[in-house]
């Protein structure tokens, strides 16, 4: 067995769900902080998927490591926060750390033979920082990118940092307009963000705090639907 260059980063444990036989397609969902890849992973009968639409489901689970702004505690994350603020909460170098991981997911999708055409990257509040910060810059054209109560990271360095392939993604961002802790506005700051440097957003508000909503889940199930719906050619 040829085990290539994934050795260099650990695949992350995750829980798997498929929703039919030889899925063709993959999503990366990845949870938010001090969760586990267990609380999204019930998730996947509410989105309304269509019956002909067969998808590996993939709900890794973040390390564990202090979290500066809940008292240094050890807890599964993505990355440390540090402050309340947008500007300086996120450790990069942890985000970074994150995207090598998720990189090394996409991969092992990818060597099942999973067109990356077919691979979207979701996640909740942390998760999503990660699946926007991976996903536009990944090498290849991906389906799609869901951001869930998140914001964008780090956005700066976007402009030289994105990539080539992915300049016309189909993102999806939804968030509650009365969410405490990564708030609204910061939300609407990282769509403008997005939307100026020519990239489409879909975007969804919710009269919700910091948690999803049963219509929010279908809206993204409808997104998956659509940026799944073509077979990959080839």
């Amino acid at each position: 067995v040829h085990r290539g260059t994934m050795n260099a980063t650990p695949l992350l444990s995750a829980i798997t769900v498929d929703t039919g036989r030889d899925p063709d397609a993959s999503v990366i969902w990845m949870h938010g902080l001090g969760d586990t890849g267990h609380g999204w992973s019930q998730v996947v009968p509410e989105l309304g998927l269509p019956p002909t639409l067969s998808v590996r489901f993939v709900f890794p689970h973040a390390p564990s490591m202090p979290v500066t702004i809940n008292q240094g505690y050890v807890m599964p994350a993505w990355y440390d926060i540090r402050a309340a603020d947008l500007t300086s909460r996120a450790d990069l170098a942890g985000v970074g750390a994150s995207r090598n991981r998720i990189e090394a997911m996409v991969a092992a999708e990818r060597a099942r033979g999973v067109a990356a055409s077919r691979i979207v990257l979701a996640g909740f509040s942390q998760g999503g920082v990660i699946a926007l910060h991976t996903g536009l810059r990944h090498a290849e054209r991906l389906a799609g990118i869901v951001g869930m109560s998140t914001y964008l990271v780090d956005p700066g360095s976007l402009a030289a940092e994105a990539s080539d392939a992915n300049r016309a993604v189909p993102i999806l961002l939804a968030h509650g307009l009365r969410d405490p802790v990564i708030r609204y506005e910061w939300a609407e700051a990282s769509r403008n963000a997005l939307e100026k440097g020519g990239w489409k957003v879909e975007w969804h508000a919710y009269p919700m705090e910091h948690e999803a909503s049963h219509a929010e889940i279908r809206a993204v199930g409808a997104f998956l639907a659509r940026v799944l719906a073509a077979k990959a050619s080839g």
